[in-house]
Protein backbone atom coordinates (compact mmCIF):
# COMPACT_ATOMS: atom_id res chain seq x y z
CA UNK A 1 0.00 0.00 0.00
CA UNK A 2 1.22 3.74 -1.01
CA UNK A 3 0.14 6.08 1.40
CA UNK A 4 0.36 9.36 -0.19
CA UNK A 5 -0.26 12.68 2.21
CA UNK A 6 -2.33 15.59 0.39
CA UNK A 7 -1.84 18.95 1.92
CA UNK A 8 -3.98 21.58 0.82
CA UNK A 9 -6.28 24.18 2.57
CA UNK A 10 -9.23 23.49 0.12
CA UNK A 11 -11.35 21.24 1.83
CA UNK A 12 -13.08 19.94 -0.69
CA UNK A 13 -10.32 18.50 -2.98
CA UNK A 14 -10.11 15.54 -0.12
CA UNK A 15 -13.80 14.38 -1.61
CA UNK A 16 -12.12 14.59 -4.80
CA UNK A 17 -9.38 12.83 -4.07
CA UNK A 18 -11.25 9.84 -2.70
CA UNK A 19 -14.09 9.79 -5.63
CA UNK A 20 -11.55 9.61 -8.22
CA UNK A 21 -9.02 6.85 -6.47
CA UNK A 22 -12.30 5.57 -4.86
CA UNK A 23 -11.13 1.79 -6.52
CA UNK A 24 -7.10 1.91 -5.71
CA UNK A 25 -8.87 2.89 -1.91
CA UNK A 26 -11.06 0.20 -1.93
CA UNK A 27 -8.50 -2.32 -2.94
CA UNK A 28 -5.85 -0.95 -0.30
CA UNK A 29 -3.59 0.15 -3.36
CA UNK A 30 -3.50 3.54 -1.96
CA UNK A 31 -4.00 5.25 1.43
CA UNK A 32 -4.65 8.65 1.43
CA UNK A 33 -3.98 11.67 4.54
CA UNK A 34 -4.66 14.93 4.41
CA UNK A 35 -3.79 18.10 6.05
CA UNK A 36 -4.61 21.95 5.68
CA UNK A 37 -1.62 23.44 5.63
CA UNK A 38 2.39 22.47 5.69
CA UNK A 39 2.83 23.18 9.74
CA UNK A 40 -0.14 20.31 10.03
CA UNK A 41 1.44 18.15 7.56
CA UNK A 42 4.76 17.95 9.43
CA UNK A 43 2.41 16.99 12.67
CA UNK A 44 1.26 14.05 10.81
CA UNK A 45 4.55 13.12 9.42
CA UNK A 46 5.60 12.63 12.97
CA UNK A 47 2.83 10.89 13.80
CA UNK A 48 2.75 8.52 11.40
CA UNK A 49 6.51 7.86 9.52
CA UNK A 50 5.60 5.49 6.64
CA UNK A 51 4.51 8.61 4.24
CA UNK A 52 5.89 7.09 0.72
CA UNK A 53 4.86 10.36 -1.23
CA UNK A 54 3.08 14.33 -0.52
CA UNK A 55 0.81 15.97 -2.68
CA UNK A 56 0.93 19.85 -1.71
CA UNK A 57 -0.78 23.09 -2.87
CA UNK A 58 2.15 26.24 -2.70
CA UNK A 59 -0.66 28.85 -1.02
CA UNK A 60 -1.72 28.23 2.32
CA UNK A 61 -1.80 30.06 5.92
CA UNK A 62 0.47 28.94 8.29
CA UNK A 63 3.13 27.42 6.09
CA UNK A 64 2.98 27.42 2.84
CA UNK A 65 3.73 24.38 0.63
CA UNK A 66 7.17 25.50 -0.23
CA UNK A 67 8.79 25.93 3.03
CA UNK A 68 7.60 22.55 3.55
CA UNK A 69 9.24 21.76 0.56
CA UNK A 70 12.38 22.56 2.35
CA UNK A 71 11.55 21.30 5.79
CA UNK A 72 10.59 17.86 4.25
CA UNK A 73 13.62 17.90 2.15
CA UNK A 74 15.76 18.40 5.53
CA UNK A 75 14.21 15.79 7.51
CA UNK A 76 14.03 13.11 4.50
CA UNK A 77 15.71 13.49 1.29
CA UNK A 78 14.29 10.64 0.01
CA UNK A 79 10.28 11.40 0.38
CA UNK A 80 8.94 12.53 -2.96
CA UNK A 81 6.91 16.09 -3.63
CA UNK A 82 4.76 16.76 -6.38
CA UNK A 83 3.65 20.17 -6.47
CA UNK A 84 -0.21 20.96 -7.23
CA UNK A 85 -0.75 24.64 -7.62
CA UNK A 86 -2.60 27.28 -9.57
CA UNK A 87 0.93 29.58 -9.45
CA UNK A 88 1.90 27.24 -12.27
CA UNK A 89 4.62 29.95 -13.56
CA UNK A 90 8.04 29.75 -14.07
CA UNK A 91 9.39 31.02 -11.17
CA UNK A 92 7.49 29.09 -8.79
CA UNK A 93 7.95 25.76 -10.96
CA UNK A 94 11.81 26.84 -10.94
CA UNK A 95 11.77 27.54 -6.91
CA UNK A 96 9.78 23.60 -6.18
CA UNK A 97 12.08 21.66 -8.58
CA UNK A 98 15.02 23.37 -7.14
CA UNK A 99 13.57 22.42 -3.53
CA UNK A 100 13.38 19.17 -4.77
CA UNK A 101 10.01 18.77 -5.83
CA UNK A 102 9.78 15.46 -7.93
CA UNK A 103 6.89 17.46 -10.55
CA UNK A 104 4.77 20.27 -10.62
CA UNK A 105 0.88 20.08 -11.49
CA UNK A 106 -1.13 23.10 -12.33
CA UNK A 107 -4.40 23.62 -10.97
CA UNK A 108 -7.51 22.70 -11.74
CA UNK A 109 -6.48 19.47 -11.75
CA UNK A 110 -6.25 16.91 -14.20
CA UNK A 111 -6.38 14.07 -12.71
CA UNK A 112 -5.64 11.58 -15.37
CA UNK A 113 -2.70 13.12 -15.40
CA UNK A 114 -2.73 13.60 -11.34
CA UNK A 115 -2.99 9.44 -11.47
CA UNK A 116 0.15 8.90 -14.22
CA UNK A 117 1.99 11.54 -11.79
CA UNK A 118 1.24 9.48 -9.05
CA UNK A 119 2.61 6.05 -10.40
CA UNK A 120 5.33 7.80 -12.41
CA UNK A 121 6.25 8.55 -8.59
CA UNK A 122 5.59 5.61 -7.04
CA UNK A 123 7.80 3.83 -9.68
CA UNK A 124 10.78 5.92 -8.72
CA UNK A 125 10.12 5.62 -5.13
CA UNK A 126 10.17 1.84 -5.42
CA UNK A 127 13.63 1.67 -7.23
CA UNK A 128 14.69 3.76 -4.60
CA UNK A 129 13.77 2.03 -1.81
CA UNK A 130 14.96 -1.48 -4.34
CA UNK A 131 18.46 0.08 -4.12
CA UNK A 132 18.61 1.17 -1.02
CA UNK A 133 17.68 -2.70 -0.30
CA UNK A 134 20.24 -4.21 -2.34
CA UNK A 135 23.23 -1.61 -0.60
CA UNK A 136 22.03 -2.98 2.59
CA UNK A 137 21.85 -6.52 1.17
CA UNK A 138 25.26 -5.97 0.60
CA UNK A 139 26.72 -4.52 3.26
CA UNK A 140 25.37 -7.01 5.25
CA UNK A 141 26.80 -9.71 2.83
CA UNK A 142 30.74 -7.80 3.20
CA UNK A 143 29.80 -8.91 6.89
CA UNK A 144 29.86 -12.69 6.07
CA UNK A 145 31.98 -12.51 2.81
CA UNK A 146 35.21 -11.56 2.85
CA UNK A 147 36.24 -9.04 0.44
CA UNK A 148 38.46 -11.07 -1.82
CA UNK A 149 35.98 -13.04 -2.63
CA UNK A 150 33.82 -10.49 -3.72
CA UNK A 151 36.56 -9.61 -5.91
CA UNK A 152 36.94 -12.72 -7.43
CA UNK A 153 33.43 -12.79 -8.44
CA UNK A 154 32.80 -9.85 -9.54
CA UNK A 155 32.86 -9.76 -12.94
CA UNK A 156 32.63 -13.33 -13.96
CA UNK A 157 29.83 -15.10 -15.00
CA UNK A 158 27.79 -16.56 -12.06
CA UNK A 159 27.83 -20.29 -13.22
CA UNK A 160 31.53 -20.13 -14.36
CA UNK A 161 32.99 -18.61 -11.88
CA UNK A 162 31.76 -20.72 -8.87
CA UNK A 163 33.76 -23.49 -10.80
CA UNK A 164 36.66 -21.87 -11.09
CA UNK A 165 40.17 -22.16 -8.80
CA UNK A 166 43.58 -20.51 -9.15
CA UNK A 167 46.35 -22.10 -8.16
CA UNK A 168 49.02 -19.84 -6.82
CA UNK A 169 52.04 -19.39 -4.42
CA UNK A 170 51.08 -18.12 -0.63
CA UNK A 171 51.50 -18.87 2.94
CA UNK A 172 48.73 -19.60 5.06
CA UNK A 173 48.34 -19.12 9.02
CA UNK A 174 46.00 -21.06 11.45
CA UNK A 175 46.21 -18.94 14.13
CA UNK A 176 43.98 -20.34 17.41
CA UNK A 177 43.21 -18.67 20.89
CA UNK A 178 44.64 -21.83 23.19
CA UNK A 179 41.82 -23.34 25.91
CA UNK A 180 39.26 -20.78 25.22
CA UNK A 181 36.33 -23.12 24.74
CA UNK A 182 37.35 -24.33 28.84
CA UNK A 183 36.14 -20.93 30.09
CA UNK A 184 32.29 -21.68 28.49
CA UNK A 185 31.88 -23.81 31.42
CA UNK A 186 32.19 -21.20 34.03
CA UNK A 187 30.87 -17.80 32.00
CA UNK A 188 27.78 -16.53 30.42
CA UNK A 189 27.57 -17.61 27.00
CA UNK A 190 26.71 -13.91 25.63
CA UNK A 191 29.76 -12.84 27.61
CA UNK A 192 31.73 -15.46 26.38
CA UNK A 193 30.84 -14.85 22.39
CA UNK A 194 31.57 -11.09 23.16
CA UNK A 195 35.26 -11.68 24.67
CA UNK A 196 35.88 -14.09 21.34
CA UNK A 197 34.57 -11.19 18.58
CA UNK A 198 36.96 -9.08 20.61
CA UNK A 199 40.02 -11.32 20.52
CA UNK A 200 39.39 -12.38 16.83
CA UNK A 201 39.08 -8.41 16.20
CA UNK A 202 42.46 -7.40 17.06
CA UNK A 203 43.77 -10.40 15.30
CA UNK A 204 42.11 -9.19 12.09
CA UNK A 205 43.29 -5.60 12.29
CA UNK A 206 46.72 -7.08 12.61
CA UNK A 207 46.08 -9.40 9.37
CA UNK A 208 44.48 -7.05 7.73
CA UNK A 209 47.92 -4.06 8.44
CA UNK A 210 49.92 -7.12 6.59
CA UNK A 211 47.43 -7.14 3.55
CA UNK A 212 46.62 -10.79 4.93
CA UNK A 213 43.17 -12.10 4.04
CA UNK A 214 40.86 -13.73 6.13
CA UNK A 215 39.73 -17.09 4.39
CA UNK A 216 37.59 -18.08 7.62
CA UNK A 217 37.19 -18.37 11.48
CA UNK A 218 37.38 -21.98 12.50
CA UNK A 219 35.64 -22.50 16.10
CA UNK A 220 38.10 -20.12 18.13
CA UNK A 221 41.08 -20.18 15.38
CA UNK A 222 41.27 -18.41 12.71
CA UNK A 223 42.72 -19.23 8.93
CA UNK A 224 44.68 -16.48 6.88
CA UNK A 225 46.04 -16.47 3.53
CA UNK A 226 49.30 -14.14 2.44
CA UNK A 227 49.48 -13.50 -1.20
CA UNK A 228 52.19 -11.18 -3.39
CA UNK A 229 55.42 -9.75 -3.17
CA UNK A 230 57.14 -10.43 0.20
CA UNK A 231 54.20 -12.72 1.44
CA UNK A 232 56.53 -14.94 3.40
CA UNK A 233 57.68 -11.98 5.71
CA UNK A 234 53.69 -10.43 6.08
CA UNK A 235 52.64 -13.57 7.02
CA UNK A 236 55.62 -14.08 10.14
CA UNK A 237 55.12 -10.21 10.79
CA UNK A 238 51.26 -10.65 11.30
CA UNK A 239 51.25 -13.91 13.35
CA UNK A 240 54.12 -12.02 15.78
CA UNK A 241 52.09 -8.56 16.48
CA UNK A 242 49.25 -10.91 17.28
CA UNK A 243 51.16 -12.89 19.76
CA UNK A 244 52.66 -10.23 21.38
CA UNK A 245 49.36 -8.66 21.72
CA UNK A 246 47.85 -11.85 22.65
CA UNK A 247 50.30 -12.11 25.28
CA UNK A 248 50.25 -8.77 26.79
CA UNK A 249 46.21 -8.77 27.05
CA UNK A 250 44.84 -9.29 30.82
CA UNK A 251 43.56 -12.36 32.83
CA UNK A 252 39.68 -13.01 30.87
CA UNK A 253 38.32 -13.18 34.44
CA UNK A 254 39.33 -14.38 38.10
CA UNK A 255 36.49 -16.95 37.75
CA UNK A 256 38.13 -18.82 34.60
CA UNK A 257 41.68 -17.36 35.57
CA UNK A 258 42.01 -17.44 31.86
CA UNK A 259 45.13 -16.11 30.04
CA UNK A 260 44.45 -15.50 26.56
CA UNK A 261 47.28 -17.16 24.09
CA UNK A 262 47.79 -18.45 20.82
CA UNK A 263 49.45 -20.94 19.00
CA UNK A 264 50.33 -20.66 15.53
CA UNK A 265 51.51 -22.53 12.17
CA UNK A 266 52.53 -20.59 9.18
CA UNK A 267 53.83 -22.46 6.00
CA UNK A 268 54.32 -21.22 2.38
CA UNK A 269 54.19 -23.12 -0.97
CA UNK A 270 51.55 -23.56 -3.83
CA UNK A 271 47.82 -23.69 -2.98
CA UNK A 272 44.55 -23.91 -4.97
CA UNK A 273 41.63 -20.94 -4.07
CA UNK A 274 38.45 -21.65 -5.15
CA UNK A 275 34.79 -22.84 -3.98
CA UNK A 276 34.59 -25.90 -2.05
CA UNK A 277 31.16 -27.18 -1.80
CA UNK A 278 27.81 -28.06 -2.98
CA UNK A 279 26.51 -26.05 -6.13
CA UNK A 280 23.07 -27.77 -5.89
CA UNK A 281 22.77 -27.41 -2.22
CA UNK A 282 24.06 -23.45 -3.09
CA UNK A 283 26.23 -23.83 -0.19
CA UNK A 284 30.03 -22.89 -0.80
CA UNK A 285 33.23 -22.20 1.01
CA UNK A 286 35.87 -19.72 -1.17
CA UNK A 287 38.98 -21.21 0.82
CA UNK A 288 42.26 -22.44 -0.03
CA UNK A 289 43.25 -26.21 -0.33
CA UNK A 290 46.38 -28.24 -0.95
CA UNK A 291 49.10 -29.99 0.83
CA UNK A 292 50.91 -26.58 1.89
CA UNK A 293 47.55 -25.91 4.12
CA UNK A 294 47.48 -28.84 5.52
CA UNK A 295 50.67 -28.78 6.78
CA UNK A 296 49.89 -25.33 8.57
CA UNK A 297 46.92 -26.94 10.24
CA UNK A 298 49.14 -29.59 11.44
CA UNK A 299 51.56 -27.28 12.41
CA UNK A 300 49.58 -25.01 14.55
CA UNK A 301 47.95 -28.37 16.41
CA UNK A 302 51.86 -29.00 17.26
CA UNK A 303 52.72 -25.64 18.52
CA UNK A 304 52.49 -24.66 21.66
CA UNK A 305 50.91 -21.83 23.80
CA UNK A 306 53.03 -18.60 22.57
CA UNK A 307 54.64 -20.21 19.72
CA UNK A 308 54.61 -19.62 16.11
CA UNK A 309 55.94 -22.78 13.94
CA UNK A 310 57.07 -22.97 10.42
CA UNK A 311 59.38 -26.01 8.31
CA UNK A 312 62.98 -25.70 7.18
CA UNK A 313 62.49 -24.79 3.67
CA UNK A 314 60.30 -21.40 4.96
CA UNK A 315 63.00 -20.62 7.28
CA UNK A 316 65.67 -20.67 4.95
CA UNK A 317 63.60 -18.12 3.01
CA UNK A 318 63.27 -15.72 6.10
CA UNK A 319 66.06 -16.07 8.48
CA UNK A 320 67.41 -12.80 7.38
CA UNK A 321 64.68 -10.93 8.65
CA UNK A 322 63.73 -12.63 12.13
CA UNK A 323 64.96 -14.59 15.16
CA UNK A 324 64.40 -18.18 14.11
CA UNK A 325 65.65 -21.00 16.92
CA UNK A 326 65.59 -24.82 15.56
CA UNK A 327 63.14 -27.36 17.45
CA UNK A 328 63.88 -30.41 15.83
CA UNK A 329 61.71 -33.10 14.15
CA UNK A 330 58.41 -33.61 14.07
CA UNK A 331 55.92 -36.57 12.63
CA UNK A 332 52.81 -34.70 11.58
CA UNK A 333 49.49 -36.67 11.00
CA UNK A 334 49.53 -38.46 7.68
CA UNK A 335 53.22 -37.07 6.68
CA UNK A 336 55.14 -40.45 5.89
CA UNK A 337 58.30 -38.32 6.66
CA UNK A 338 59.36 -36.58 9.77
CA UNK A 339 59.85 -33.12 9.18
CA UNK A 340 62.22 -30.47 10.55
CA UNK A 341 60.39 -27.82 12.70
CA UNK A 342 61.28 -23.62 13.56
CA UNK A 343 60.37 -21.53 15.73
CA UNK A 344 59.76 -17.90 15.49
CA UNK A 345 60.86 -16.10 18.19
CA UNK A 346 60.86 -12.60 16.71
Amino acid sequence: MIRILVVDDEADLEVLIRQKFRKKIRSQEYEFYFALNGKKALELMEESKNIDMILSDINMPEMDGLTLLSRVKEQNSLLKTVIISAYGDMENIRTAMNLGAFDFITKPVDFQDLEITIEKTITYINQIKDTLKAMKENNILRMYVDETVLNFMGGREIESGLIENETMEAAVAFIDLCGFTAISENEEPNVVVGQLNDYFDMMVREIIAEQGIIDKFIGDAVMAVFKGEDYEKRAIRASIAIRDKMNAMPVFSEKSGFQPKVSIGINKGEMVSGNIGSISLKRLDYTVIGDTVNVASRLQSKANPGQILILEQYQHDVKDDFKISKIGEMVLKNKAKPVTVYEVNS
